[in-house]
């Protein structure tokens, strides 16, 4: 099983950020690599992406869904693509803490499943690809959030 963990600093408060980072609305607007978006609701998200690694070929849908949101302190996500001959599932959890005047995020990423041609990718390949991915996310939030 892959873990990633780390902490992300951020100018709004707790409440304001909270509310964007529980809305899947917001989170497919930061996902990389999004080419379509079919559905996109505030509890969850489908998307299409086209990774640009080389060990996944072609496209995945993607769904995010929120699934547990506690104001103010905590998002539970659940992440699951499919395409062809791949497919993953991850769970992430984001902790919200007030820091100086803004919010620090402690966040938890753990993939719960892996099949087709990811499972069979070196790990070392999958997490330096899924670090990127999260590094762009949290960029694309950052960017989002002065919009």
């Amino acid at each position: 099983m892959i873990q990633f963990e780390g902490d992300r600093d951020f100018a709004p408060p707790p409440a304001a950020l909270w509310g964007k980072l529980s809305d899947a609305r917001f989170l497919v607007k930061c996902l990389p690599d999004v080419e379509s978006v079919a559905r996109a609701e505030s509890s969850e998200a489908v998307c299409t992406v086209r990774p640009g690694f080389s060990f996944v070929r072609g496209t995945l849908e993607l769904t995010i869904r929120v699934a547990e949101a506690v104001p103010e302190r905590s998002v539970k996500l659940l992440l699951q693509s499919k395409g062809m001959g791949n497919s993953a599932v991850v769970e992430a959890l984001l902790a919200l803490a007030p820091h100086e005047a803004g919010t620090r995020v402690h966040w938890q990423a753990q993939v719960k499943e892996m099949g087709g041609l990811l499972k069979l990718a070196p790990q070392g390949l999958v997490l330096g690809a899924a670090q990127k991915v999260l590094a762009d996310a949290w960029v694309a939030v950052e960017a989002q959030l002065k919009t």
